[in-house]
């Protein structure tokens, strides 16, 4: 699991820029190697604080999963973007009820996968997932979804791309809430990535 990889060599890059006085030089060598993980080359221009953040630039190169097409394309299309007016990106109060449904049942799909205990399904679940941002309503829904068997394959087979986009992020989120990812869960994971996949080809 790359997650299992990934995240203990973090944690110790983490804590040595917590430990040297050359910060700076050092999160701009982590942050082009973090990328590097995920097949991106990217090396930061510009690096500095502001409201207890870092803010920096980057300049980023074909990644190694795009094609020479792709990446043209993509230039291309940022290109005629400029000044154009930015889409909206979807939330979950914008969704309609028929959106709103999936998104509860493959969530609570995802979280059936990792398999947790009644009492923490019955007790820690809701307030866990609130603080993770998730809005109580949403949560409350998910909630009684879990208490319905689900079937994943009507679910992925019309779901649109906004939608899976949305729920893949919080998916993630969810599946890590024990630090780890099990095989369930990167199953269905995988599934919602699919899906994104396929129809971003279309």
């Amino acid at each position: 699991m790359l997650d299992r990889l990934v995240q203990p060599l973090v944690r110790t890059q983490v804590q040595l820029l917590a430990q040297t006085h050359s910060a700076s030089h050092k999160l701009i060598s982590m942050i082009s190697q973090w990328l590097g993980y995920l097949g991106i080359q990217a090396s930061v221009t510009h690096l500095k604080t502001s409201n207890g953040k870092v803010q920096i630039s980057l300049v980023v190169d074909k990644p190694e999963q795009c094609s020479e097409d792709e990446w043209q394309k993509i230039l291309t299309n940022i290109n005629q973007s400029r000044g154009a007016q930015v889409e909206a990106e979807l939330t979950y109060a914008k969704m309609s009820k028929s959106q709103q449904g999936k998104v509860h049942r493959l969530l609570a799909y995802v979280i059936r996968a990792g398999s947790p205990d009644p009492t923490f399904i019955g007790h820690a679940l809701k307030p866990r997932l609130v603080s993770m941002g998730l809005e109580e309503g949403m949560v409350l829904q998910i909630q009684s979804a879990l208490k319905v068997p689900v079937v994943i394959e009507p679910l992925l087979e019309d779901l649109e791309p906004d939608i899976a986009a949305f729920v893949l992020s919080k998916a993630i989120t969810i599946a890590l809430i024990d630090q780890k990812i099990s095989q369930d869960e990167d199953s269905i994971l995988k599934a919602i990535y699919r899906v994104l996949e396929h129809k971003a080809k279309v």
